[in-house]
């Protein structure tokens, strides 16, 4: 899971290593010192909470009394100056009634949809939340195109320290005390060598992620089947849960949970304690009055999750030896590695994968049984030719495999919100202007209308399962950005892409090359829930060939 609320907002910038990004993949570590058969067919089922997020094409705007062309108008690059449009109200009031607007009165796509035909402008000033009581200063200037929003992810343009959830920072008591790597900027020297501490994670263990993923991922679908045979339908999420985490323990860890004392608790405890630090910009499902007079104004005690929060501390201290004492020879504390590594594994890879799993299948899930039937011809046929062995060279030839990945990552990224701050005066450019941003103000970008932005992608707002094969479809990759940077870009030391990018994206193809390894096709229905979508599966099809 942005940086980012929760679902659509657990955000995630999942902090381990790196694969370039194009449609022929190869597993490639970043260096640490780089700057058709037939098919019964079953309807899909969605609720109309659930409808894709618009896109938005805005024409050209108009100061009032002038046109975008006067000769005496000053252009940088040929864009029009223009100055930043948007009204902040008035101190305390202007940021309280935008952070109804964004959470109840229009939504989160609304709030920023109907800004941009007001102002007729992808760049414009908002307040984004929480707010007063918790945020010191909730103004932002929003960038909403694909043209724009890569500000954010230039470090020598923007300061990324301490804005991973926004215009507020959550307590260091629910990190021991530490400003743990999403928080730091790449010009603070423990950014380097934490990065280079995941890095060498991901490394160490990387001859077990597929075959781990298989086994926890058997476990999984197992758990499915036996829920849908009992009961008629099956929640994907509970069973996704236990699954992700067992799965990164034992890949990266090499230990069970089950067979220690945290036993089946992680998945649990890893939520509330998500919950502390996220609360403040997240729909809890609750009264709108208890929500936001209490959740939105006020910071949860960290005390009420410590003892917890160190059940899970103390699983990663004793399964993580050789890591900590790589953070050691490093210049890191074992103490300061591994709540690191707590938080990489279960607020950003843990979190990830319960975010961006069920968007997946709802993805694929809505496409309809033809995709289906070509995923698992594709699929299937690779799998054989590799002698039944699911392997990074196998995956490398399932092409509609990966563009769907890619499609899933564009429309619905699992990081939404992301946050910089100008270091200097700079101009940033929209398709349609230029403006003038001073030092010290805050960038915000909400990603799902960047890479949605019409000017970029045809049929923008559609899932379109094979839009990146083939020549065409790989230059479209650069707008991919769910990562904190584009998905032809590594992550380095020395920039905040996640150190995970390439990791999310194997264990998201391993999902979809599992599920279609054992079933024809699906049927689901899909909801919402605080931390995205909620998918219900009511039908799988087992393999037939």
């Amino acid at each position: 899971m942005t940086s980012s609320t929760l679902p659509s907002s657990l955000f995630l910038q999942l902090d381990f290593p790196s694969i370039r990004a194009t449609t022929s993949n190869k597993l490639s570590l970043p260096s640490t010192n780089s700057n058709r058969s037939s098919f019964h067919v079953f309807p899909i089922r969605a609720s109309v909470s659930e409808r894709p997020t618009p896109s938005v094409s805005v024409p050209p705007a108009r100061e009032p009394g002038q046109t975008n062309s006067l000769p005496s108008e000053p252009t940088i690059n040929n864009l029009p100056m223009r100055k930043i449009p948007g009204d902040l109200g008035i101190p305390i009031i202007g940021p309280l009634k935008d952070r109804q607007d964004y959470f109840y009165n229009q939504g989160r796509d609304e709030f920023f949809k109907s800004r941009i035909q007001k102002y007729q402008s992808t760049v414009f000033r908002a307040n984004m939340p929480p707010g007063p009581f918790i945020s010191n200063s909730p103004n932002v200037i929003v960038l909403l195109d694909a043209k724009s929003f890569p500000t954010l992810f230039d470090v020598s343009k923007v300061e990324k320290r301490d804005v991973f959830t926004g215009t507020y920072m959550p307590s260091t008591e629910l990190t021991g005390g530490y400003r743990v790597l999403a928080y730091l900027d790449p010009s603070e020297a423990k950014h380097g060598l934490l990065k280079r501490l995941m890095f060498f994670l991901l490394k160490s263990r990387r001859e077990n992620v597929i075959p781990e993923f298989r086994s926890s991922y058997t476990e999984f679908f197992e758990s499915l089947e036996s829920e849908l045979s009992e009961k008629g339908k099956a929640d994907f999420a509970l069973a996704n849960d236990q699954a992700a985490f067992n799965f990164l323990a034992r890949s990266l860890f090499g230990s069970n949970p089950g067979d220690t004392e945290l036993g089946t608790d992680g998945p649990g405890i890893v939520q509330k304690w998500v919950l502390f630090q996220l609360s403040p910009i997240l729909r809890l499902g609750l009264p709108q009055f208890i929500e936001d007079s209490v959740f939105h104004n006020f910071r949860l005690p960290p005390k009420l999750i410590k003892k917890q929060y160190q059940r899970l501390y103390d699983f990663f201290y004793e399964s993580s030896g050789f890591v900590l004492d790589e953070g050691e020879r490093l210049g890191i504390s074992r103490e300061e590695a591994c709540h690191n590594l707590v938080f990489a594994t279960c607020f950003n890879s843990f979190g990830g994968m319960k975010l961006f799993f069920p968007n997946v299948m709802k993805w694929i899930g809505r496409a309809g049984v033809k995709l289906h039937a070509q995923l698992a011809a594709e699929i299937r046929a690779a799998v054989k030719e590799a002698d039944g062995e699911v392997t990074m060279a196998s995956m490398e030839k399932m092409e509609l495999m990966k563009s769907v990945v890619y499609e899933a990552l564009r429309i619905d990224p699992p990081v939404p919100l992301q946050y910089g701050k100008a270091k200097r005066d700079l101009v940033i450019e929209s398709h349609e202007h230029a403006f003038q941003v001073k030092a010290g103000e805050m960038l915000f970008g909400y990603q799902p209308f960047a890479t949605k932005d019409p000017k970029i992608f045809d049929r923008a707002e559609e899932f379109v399962g094979d839009r990146f094969m083939g020549e065409e479809g790989e230059k479209l990759l650069k707008y991919v950005i769910w990562s904190n940077g584009p998905e032809t870009e590594n992550p380095s030391v020395s920039n905040k892409q996640c150190a995970g990018k390439d990791f999310v994206v194997l264990v998201s193809r391993l999902l979809v090359v599992e599920l279609f390894l054992r079933y024809d096709s699906f049927e689901i229905q899909v909801g919402t829930s605080p931390l995205g979508s909620k998918i219900t599966l009511t039908s799988l099809k087992r393999a037939s060939f």
